[in-house]
């Protein structure tokens, strides 16, 4: 059995079915998540920083920009969010999409942005791109693409909630839908989409970043999902790697 397998196999066991168990059984990888999505996209983000407001709601010694304080914060928000989202069985909607955005993002726009008239939880009214494509829907189709998007995600076969979460991830990403905030937003929306699916959710480990960015224009450029399916399997198994070293160990002993 491949360590992906492994990673899903040693997930389902927990048979999760509250909030309470979730937060258990994310344990430190609630952290590990917040930081590296959040790394992904501000270098000035630390893991220390990051565990002291998950931990006690704030840091000590603290010398860097205020916005990056708030996006950690923001982080540990958005991911009570995800919890008692699991915990109401919330459908993935529009609804929810828009509150995962604004928790991760409130307080965070600049003033250009805000100028602008581009607000946190809402989508975005101005042409904002990504990558080095430049892809991005334009303003006024927005909300038509992610709704048709998330209509194909209704009823997902447990043996497809892999595929589907990184057909979800890609897509959105090339959507690009609010002013800010699109690839943590879209991390978190994908391993909220995991959790319905009974799947353990994804670290995108940060050191892994050209890869995950190769796997996404691999969609943009020429629409194939294969790439980001093969990076995700190896951030699965990445992320739960020391959970399958402990299992492996023990079924040793038996």
């Amino acid at each position: 059995m491949e360590h992906y397998e492994k990673a899903v196999a040693i997930w389902k066991q927990k048979r999760i079915t509250n909030d309470a168990e979730l937060a258990e059984a994310l344990n430190g990888h609630s952290i590990a998540f917040a930081y590296h999505s959040g790394k992904l996209e501000n270098e000035q983000i630390t893991y220390h920083d990051t565990r002291e407001i998950f931990e006690h709601d704030g840091v000590t010694s603290y010398t860097g920009d205020l916005r990056t304080l708030f996006e950690i914060r923001n982080a540990k928000d958005a991911n009570e969010l995800l919890l008692t989202a699991f915990n109401e069985r919330r459908p993935l909607d529009e609804s929810l999409v828009k509150e995962f955005q604004l928790r991760l993002t409130q307080n965070t726009y600049d003033t250009r942005r805000w100028q602008l008239g581009e607000r946190p939880g809402e989508y975005k009214k101005h042409d904002y791109v990504t990558g080095k494509a430049e892809i991005g829907a334009a303003p006024e189709d927005v909300q038509e693409e992610v709704s048709e998007l998330l209509a194909e995600l209704v009823d997902i076969p447990a043996e497809k909630a892999l595929t589907a979460a990184a057909y979800f991830h890609a897509k959105f990403e090339n959507i690009h839908p609010f002013a800010d905030g699109n690839g943590r937003t879209g991390r978190l929306v994908m391993n909220y989409l995991l959790l319905l699916c009974d799947h353990p959710p994804i670290i995108i480990h940060e050191e892994d970043r050209k890869g995950y960015y190769a796997a996404l224009e691999a969609w943009d450029e020429r629409q194939e999902l294969e790439p980001l399916i093969r990076f995700l399997k190896e951030q699965t198994a990445k992320t739960w790697e020391k959970q399958i070293e402990r299992a492996e160990r023990k079924h040793d002993k038996q």
